[in-house]
């Protein structure tokens, strides 16, 4: 279940950073839960990572901290 929301989360990052909407962000997103599952523990760490850091970039840049 971990997996989907991190999935999820990436496939909307990735739409983001794409500037369009669409399916685009929600294919990738469902592509990287199979690559994250078959990648164990260390999948999650690494997409988990991907979408920590880039909130906390998207907040860093929002306080105007660059």
């Amino acid at each position: 279940m971990i997996g989907r929301i991190i999935g999820a989360l990436v496939g909307r990052e990735i739409d983001r950073r794409d500037g369009q909407g669409g399916i685009k962000g929600a294919a990738i997103g469902a592509l990287s839960v199979g690559a994250l599952r078959r990648m164990g523990p260390l999948g999650l760490l690494l997409g988990g990572g991907y979408v920590a850091k880039k909130a906390y970039d998207r907040r860093r840049e929002a306080r105007g901290q660059r």
